[in-house]
This record gives structure tokens, C-alpha cells and sequence, in this order.
């Protein structure tokens, strides 16, 4: 690991990530794209020194509160956050000035901080994403090797379910020729559907490679599904959206099921929720009048 300065956390959108760079070991993530700018080696961590003091000045300058999102990027609960606490933190901060919160992860971690989530969702909103892309658990560690599992990650939503905390959660990738199954998409939809998630967000099914992440997935796809790579070279070449030849069927069934179940599926529904902040809950007290 390592510490860099920063003068902002927070974004213009109210996003922020914590940590740059991940040791989840995720064979098809984005974030390795050359893109995002990321100048060390991935797995070595960059800290954001002074991370909750930047913050804490930054969202005191704001007019009013607002929805605060991390994660999409770089998860808020690597491995070092056991140490540093830094998201712990920053969710103090937020729970302190009264602000919501939507935050991502696909580590158990989370749920050390289910005190924190529990105050700002009573004060107003918090939503829990959590990403989902493999049922079958040997084929979900060959995939994201050094993250919880996915039987792991519905366990973290159904304990938001009991906390009373919504969840949202992210079918994406699905990785054409490995796990692009009705068999697949049906488990990972039946662990939404007993979490009673809020809404889950799929932007087709397929994956999105450039750069950077395209390098690694193809060495990571020799190592574990030979062939496959081939197969990837010949049906996509370098495009962007490498889309599964199962997507139109597949997504029928995802739009049929979430409707059967009330479960948000557009896109845009879903990140206005996100965006939404809900105005402080008014509690009732003993002693107010009718």
C-alpha cells in the first residue's frame, strides 16, 4: 500500500472511492482499464491520506444534505480496511451531518459496520449494493477469487433485510461461454427474490472489456477456462460489449421474474432511487398531540 494526497474526496456527483486499486482478484474487472488512470500496480493499494478529514470539509460546505455513493469503483472493504477503518470512518462522518448513503461491495466486511447503516437508514436513507455474477460456488472462485462467495453475499442481504435496510443488487458481468446459463441467472434471481431486494440493476448480459482489463481477463480466461479465450478473439474481436448470444433470452427472463416479484428493474428507476434523498424520518414522540 501506499498514501497520496488529495485535496477533494467527495466528487461533484457525490461519489467518492476510498481506496484505488483492489486485491479482490476479480478476472473481469473494469477498473483495471488504463482509462481510470490507475499509475501503480492494481494490488497495490493507494490510501487517500486524510481521507475523513477532506471529507468532512467538503460536506460541511454543502447547502444541504444529499445522497453519498462509493464503491463502484474500488470496493470500500478490501482487506485493509480491517486495519485502517477508513470506510468506518467516512460512515461516521455521514451519519453525523445526516446525510444518505449508497454504498457497494462484494465483502462480508460490511457487516462489522451494521451499526453505523442501521443509524443513517433510521435518520434517513441507506441502500446496500451488492454485486452478484455466479451461483455455482467453484466456478464463482475461479471468477472473483479472493472475495466472499456469492452464498456469502446473500447472507449480507438477507441480514440488511432483517436490519430493515434496502438493498440493490448488480447482475453484472455475466461472462459469455463461462456463466451466461438460465441455470445461473435463475439461482442468482431466487437469492433476490428471498432477500426481497429493492432493485437489481443488469445492463444486458455480457461484459465490457478495453485496455487495460481486456490483458488481464484474457490471461486470467488461459489460466482457468482454456479455450475460452478463442472463442472471446473470435466472436468479438476488440469490441467493447462483448454480449452474450443467450442476452435476448435471458433478459426475459430477469424483466419477467422481477416483475412477477415487484422488483425494480430499470435502469433509470433504480439509479434515481439511488440519487434520491429522503428528508430526515420524523419520529413520533410520547408526548406529541394529534
Amino acid at each position: 500500500m501506499h498514501y497520496t494526497d488529495y485535496k477533494t474526496i467527495l466528487s461533484p456527483q457525490n461519489s467518492m472511492n476510498l481506496y484505488r486499486g483492489c486485491v479482490h482478484g476479480c478476472i473481469y474487472c473494469d477498473s483495471r482499464s488504463i482509462c481510470y488512470q490507475i499509475n501503480h500496480k492494481f494490488e497495490d493499494i493507494e490510501i487517500k491520506r486524510n481521507a475523513p478529514l477532506i471529507l468532512e470539509s467538503q460536506i460541511r460546505r454543502k447547502r444541504k444534505p444529499c445522497m453519498i455513493s462509493t464503491g463502484a469503483m474500488c470496493d470500500p472493504y478490501i482487506p485493509l480496511e480491517n486495519e485502517l477503518q477508513i470506510t468506518r470512518q467516512i460512515l461516521t462522518l455521514i451519519e453525523k451531518y445526516g446525510f444518505g448513503l449508497a454504498i457497494q461491495t462484494k465483502s462480508t466486511r460490511i457487516l462489522r459496520d451494521i451499526d453505523i447503516l442501521k443509524r443513517i437508514n433510521t435518520k434517513t436513507k441507506c441502500v446496500v449494493q451488492i454485486t452478484l455474477t455466479t451461483y455455482d460456488e467453484e466456478l464463482c472462485q475461479k471468477i472473483e477469487p479472493n472475495v466472499s462467495t456469492t452464498s456469502e453475499r446473500f447472507h449480507i442481504l438477507k441480514t440488511m433485510q432483517e436490519a430493515k435496510i434496502p438493498t440493490v443488487v448488480w447482475i453484472s458481468p455475466i461472462l459469455p461461454f463461462i456463466n451466461d446459463t438460465k441455470e445461473n441467472l435463475h439461482g442468482l434471481l431466487d437469492y433476490c427474490i428471498k432477500a426481497k431486494v429493492h432493485g437489481i440493476l443488469c445492463f444486458g448480459f455480457g461484459v465490457t472489456l478495453r485496455e487495460g482489463n481486456r490483458e488481464y481477463f484474457y490471461a486470467k480466461l488461459d489460466e482457468q477456462f482454456p479455450g475460452s479465450k478463442q472463442k472471446y478473439i473470435q466472436q468479438f474481436g476488440n469490441t467493447y460489449a462483448c454480449n452474450s448470444t443467450n442476452n435476448d433470452q435471458l433478459m426475459d427472463i430477469f424483466q419477467s421474474k422481477c416483475q412477477q416479484h415487484r422488483i425494480l428493474y430499470k435502469t433509470d428507476d433504480i439509479f434515481a432511487y439511488l440519487r434520491k434523498f429522503e428528508p430526515q424520518k420524523r419520529q413520533t414522540s410520547l408526548f406529541s398531540y394529534s
